[in-house]
């Protein structure tokens, strides 16, 4: 039967290779299993680099064997078949995930995950991530219950671009059709810089790395590279071919157990899985049933290998969901949630993916596949959207330094009106410990800040951008308090101390002092160099010495530190033995170079460090805040507060302030005292409550300089 011009004649459709189908249940394989616990799998995040190749090699592929035929590439045809492909069940499960979200999670995530859901539909996650990976607001949260797009994003994104590098040298080729060595440019193009740019950023801010396409799209390029070599490498000798393609599975497998999430990954490590990848693709067809295809097209692979898509979906909403309705979840359990997750799965494929993927109406009409696609990416991003602006209120801003308690008094000054606000730390006794003022309690009259709005309480070094990220090691100098003061107080360390600069800020008022603060993300002030990530935090230990050049050359009259517990690097090695007393006597030392050039030193014992989020906690339960309340002697043995204390034990010029008894005044340590909340996160304090113990460390303060201890 002849075809009508209307509709395009269809391609042919591509061997179907069942061992690259069998990957693809390698890859999701290594995923859900490593997402279920690293003890079983704990580099199983190589499967998403499996993925990149095998995607880059399939899709170039196709992009070739379309230049080949017809000299041409249907833009509109490779975009519609990508769109009836991907975005049905990724706008189903975006869309299902929200709902979710609103039945089983607490509200406090709802604003970020609506955002989330939003970034996803539209392919730009990954970027997201990357962004808040150097956010340190976002450190301490729990992980986005669609993280998982960000694999997905970068793919997209390579598809926008891909098919314009080949089409743009079919032009400069000036042939119709192209060589295949004129193809291999465009490959260089792509994978080449983007390579040398993994192993420098992993090396550089690994955190972003991570996320970001530009470090991850040579990834796919690599697999388009072994597509355009094509049928030549199917000429391979076969006893030669058997031996690399078995390599490259091997070294896929091994690499899942080798790296783990210390490695610094991508970056060049990252040749393990891709390359091992690209060379069972490349090798698998000339080795035959000897290589590695046998064992990769057998039926249960290529079954889990069809449904890995929407496996790759479903599995991390319902862990995500899981982990918080059933508190942490052993690594059984976790792997039983990731088993069950095949049920949508199923129901996804053969309800969703394959009739729009296989309907013949979208096959001879790419525009209305493409009309489906938008259909589904809108709906996804409206549904982000308004349940952004009708499920989730914005909640009161956090209270204002102006309505709580000053030092030294009820009132900021003589005559003055009390402010009005929730009383925090100042409804305790001068001896808070066993106050019962500070006991949980199931219900109070009004919370202040609100739980939705906590993450933003947060100390002024944070809202002024006065705190150095992680990527950077030169130091940053803020002033606040009176400015133009003669006594001058530097406070430096890492989140934990700069938690405190609400309280030091209001004594400093009242007390006419200019106060200094050097803080830096996750960087203790220590003459010593710690870990961040399981690798060397070189930009701490710059930061570190020209901090301590600085308070050097001009020397405080006082010098505040604060900071959380760190595992510190020897001779480029981990050190994980006796860490505390390690991180101890680091600690000691660098105090003590302070008090040999006559600075005293105060440091601040770190606050109890929480396993679940008070925050999460008591926006789930504000009838039931006795939930939120953990034993107070197991949250005190976290953080930073043993090797502070073990430092400063005995020391002369060394104080140890310790004001946890007005945190935590009971047996088990209230989430909401005096009518605030006391945590922004598991281990910061608000802004609000921190402000409230001004009084407290003021009298701490004046006793050190009156020469207590």
């Amino acid at each position: 039967m002849t075809q009508t011009r209307s509709r395009p004649k269809a391609a042919p459709r591509a061997s179907f290779r069942g061992d690259i189908e069998g990957l693809r249940a390698l890859a999701v394989l290594l995923v859900l299993v490593g997402h279920a616990g690293s003890q079983f799998i704990p580099g199983g995040f190589v499967g998403v680099d499996v993925f990149f190749v095998i995607s880059g090699f399939l899709i170039t592929g196709l992009l070739v064997e379309e230049l080949d035929r017809t000299g041409r590439i249907s833009l509109v045809g490779f975009y519609a078949r990508r769109a009836k492909r991907l975005l049905p069940a990724a706008g189903l499960v975006l869309v299902v995930t929200l709902l979710l979200t609103y039945l089983f999670l607490p509200k406090v995530r709802f604003s970020n995950t609506a955002w989330d859901v939003v970034s996803s539909a539209l392919y730009v996650m990954n970027w997201r991530l990357a962004e808040q990976s150097v956010d340190y607001m976002f450190v301490d949260q729990a992980p986005s219950v669609v993280q998982h797009y960000w694999s997905l994003s970068v793919e997209e994104q390579f598809y926008l671009i891909w098919p314009l590098l080949l089409l743009g040298l079919a032009v400069l080729g000036g042939r119709r059709r192209l060589r295949r060595g004129v193809l291999m440019v465009g490959f260089a193009v792509v994978a080449l810089p983007s390579f040398a740019w993994s192993v420098f950023l992993t090396s550089a801010d690994r955190a972003p790395a991570y996320f970001v396409t530009t470090t991850r799209i040579w990834e796919l390029a690599l697999g388009g590279a072994v597509a355009i070599v094509g049928a030549r490498l199917h000429r391979t000798p076969r006893p030669l071919a058997v031996v690399l393609a078995w390599s490259g599975l091997v070294t896929v497998v091994a690499s899942a157990f080798l790296l783990d999430s210390a490695s610094a990954f991508p970056g060049y490590v990252a040749l393990l899985p891709t390359a091992g990848t690209a060379v069972v693709i490349a090798f698998a067809v000339a080795a035959g049933r000897a290589g590695p295809a046998g064992l990769l097209s057998l039926p249960p692979m290529r079954g889990v290998g069809a449904l890995s898509y929407s496996l790759y979906l479903w599995h991390w909403p319902l862990l995500i969901v899981a982990d918080y309705r059933f508190g942490e979840l052993s690594a059984s359990a976790r792997l039983a949630v990731v088993a069950l997750s095949a049920v949508p799965a199923v129901l996804t494929y053969h309800f969703v993916e394959n009739p729009i993927r296989r309907s013949q109406t979208l096959h001879w009409q790419p525009a209305q596949a493409l009309g489906i696609g938008g259909l589904c990416t809108g709906t996804a991003v409206v549904a982000g959207l308004l349940f952004q602006l009708t499920v989730w209120s914005p909640a009161r801003p956090p209270v204002s330094a102006s309505a709580v308690p000053p030092p030294g008094g009820s009132s900021a000054s003589a005559g003055a009106p009390a402010p009005a606000g929730p009383p925090g730390a100042a409804v305790l006794s001068k001896s808070p410990r066993g106050d019962q003022a500070g006991r949980p309690v199931d219900r109070v009259d009004s919370i202040t800040p609100d739980p939705l709005v906590a993450a933003k309480d947060v100390p002024a070094t944070s809202r002024t951008n006065c705190q150095v990220q992680q990527n950077s090691s030169e130091p940053l100098t803020c002033v606040y308090g009176v400015k133009d003061a003669s006594y001058t107080v530097v406070l430096a360390g890492d989140s934990h101390a700069a938690q405190w600069l609400p309280a030091l800020e209001a004594v400093a008022v009242q007390r006419r002092w200019r106060v200094v603060t050097h803080t830096k993300s996750s960087c203790p002030f220590l003459a010593m160099e710690v870990a961040l990530d399981g690798q060397p935090y070189t930009s701490c230990t710059e930061w570190n010495q020209r901090v301590r050049g600085q308070l050097r050359a001009d020397p405080p009259d006082l010098l505040l530190v604060g900071n959380s517990h760190y595992l510190t690097v020897r001779d480029g090695e981990l050190v994980t033995r006796d860490a505390h007393d390690i991180l101890a006597d680091g600690l000691r030392n660098t105090w003590r170079e302070m008090t040999g050039i006559g600075v005293p030193v105060v440091v601040l014992r770190d606050p109890p460090y929480h396993r679940r989020d008070p925050v999460e906690c008591v926006s789930a339960n504000p009838n039931r805040l006795t939930r939120c309340a953990p034993q107070r002697d197991e949250v005190l043995a976290g953080g930073g507060g043993i090797a502070q204390e073990r430092a400063a034990e005995g020391q002369p010029g060394i104080h140890l302030v310790n004001l946890n008894d007005a945190i935590c005044p009971t047996d088990r340590c209230a989430p909401v005292i005096g009518g605030v909340l006391v945590y922004r996160d598991t281990n910061h304090l608000t802004a609000t409550y921190a402000r409230t113990l001004a009084p407290r460390l003021d009298n701490a303060l004046a006793t050190v300089r009156t020469g207590g201890s």
